[in-house]
């Protein structure tokens, strides 16, 4: 039986965000502007009502300073303390081209990206609170972006135009576009049931396992896809799950398990779901004898113009190792043919019955516990305990 936290909110609840600390705070945004803190034993610590009063769409808290919460809201990004909720410390507006619809903070903590409905990807420096990188690729509405683990310039992002991108935010364009489309119609994917209406895998969210190299996107599908990234941030590898029998439009994995390949799913059929992708081929990185190739969009680096060397900042220096870092992965790619693998007979460890659409999924240690905490069409949050584990 599911917990339930309520008295947050007074509107549906659209995104839940956790405090990396193991003491840490919650988050949640609503319809109508709505922020709640919550302590971790659900009750709600403080509430606001955003300006503009549009729907709270991202919450997410500083990888480095837990005392600062980031809150998209229309094409605004109102930045928080979470234990002083009296209002904004600071307003980034008019960051988004359109609506906002996911954030992501890098480990380091320096940059925020954000993706909206424009099919936009921005990058905002957060020692400036300036927009430091634009990223024009998706057709649609960028939905999730995601930075990878160990790697604070690079960057995944998803959207309705049914691609998965992955950004080395030195560069313009992204290193590689995989076409989710493609992979179903080529057989890669899930096949329809006899008379089930065909639903196109929009991509709904992204995320990357701790390690760094291993993707999985919620799409419309019913499926997670899942991507493996190969030396030089190839891609190497790509399958999926079969999740659920409506559109998936969660996926997150659980940083605070045993392995780093514990995944957790939530859909339109109201169904949450807990993968251990530990022993899937994808995973394990095995099996590249029997697969295709995989179809990917590469973009090449052009050669660079020579110019005159200037002094570095210690910021600057830090940010040419980081590029030149990713640079030398790219040198290193292997030598081995990357295949496509096939739909998976990888099934849920546990399974809840939620009964109501998901529209969030937050796995969050509660007083120790593993436990994932679920948004839906109600104000009151649900909570699920994966003890045991």
């Amino acid at each position: 039986m599911a917990g339930r936290w309520e008295g947050g909110h007074g509107a549906p609840v659209l995104c839940v965000g956790a405090a990396g600390a193991a003491d840490g705070l919650l988050a949640s945004g609503a319809e109508g502007g709505e922020v709640t803190v919550w302590t971790q034993e659900g009750v709600p610590l403080a509430q606001l009502r955003l300006s503009g009063q549009e729907d709270v769409t991202s919450t997410v808290f500083s990888s480095v300073a837990p005392g600062l919460l980031y809150a998209a809201h229309g094409e605004t990004i109102s930045v928080l303390d979470p234990r002083n909720l009296q209002g904004a410390l600071e307003e980034l507006q008019n960051v988004g081209e359109d609506e906002i619809n996911s954030l992501s903070v890098n480990e380091t903590g320096t940059s925020l990206a954000l993706g909206d409905d424009s099919g936009a990807v921005k990058v905002v420096d957060l020692q400036t609170s300036k927009v430091c990188r634009t990223l024009r690729k998706h057709t649609n509405i960028c939905s999730s972006v995601a930075f990878r683990p160990q790697r604070p310039q690079s960057l995944v992002s998803a959207g309705l135009d049914m691609q998965v991108m992955l950004w080395n935010l030195q560069k313009a364009r992204p290193v590689w576009t995989y076409s989710l489309q493609e992979a179903v119609e080529e057989g890669d994917g899930p096949q329809q049931r006899a008379g089930q209406l065909f639903n196109p895998p929009l991509a709904h969210c992204v995320t990357v396992a701790s390690c760094g190299n291993v993707l999985a996107c919620a799409a419309e599908d019913g499926s997670v896809h899942l991507t493996r990234i190969g030396s030089g941030s190839r891609l190497e590898q790509q399958g999926s799950v079969k999740a659920h029998s409506q559109g998936v439009s969660q996926a997150h994995f659980l940083n605070f398990l045993p392995h780093p390949y514990w995944l957790t799913t939530g859909g339109n059929d109201g169904v949450v779901a807990l993968w251990d992708l530990s022993e899937d081929p994808l995973v394990a990185g095995e099996g590249k004898a029997q697969g295709q190739k995989v179809k990917a969009t590469a973009h090449h680096r052009k050669p660079k113009s020579k110019a005159k060397a200037k002094p570095l900042s210690q910021g600057e220096a830090k940010d040419e190792a980081e590029k030149r870092s990713e640079e030398d992965l790219a040198e290193e790619a292997s030598s081995a043919d990357p295949y496509s693998g096939k739909c998976t007979k990888t099934g849920p460890k546990h399974k809840f019955i939620h009964e109501d659409k998901v529209n969030w999924v937050c796995p969050a240690l509660l007083k120790g516990q593993p436990s994932l905490l679920v948004a839906d069409q109600s104000s009151s949050i649900s909570v699920y305990s994966l003890a045991g584990l």
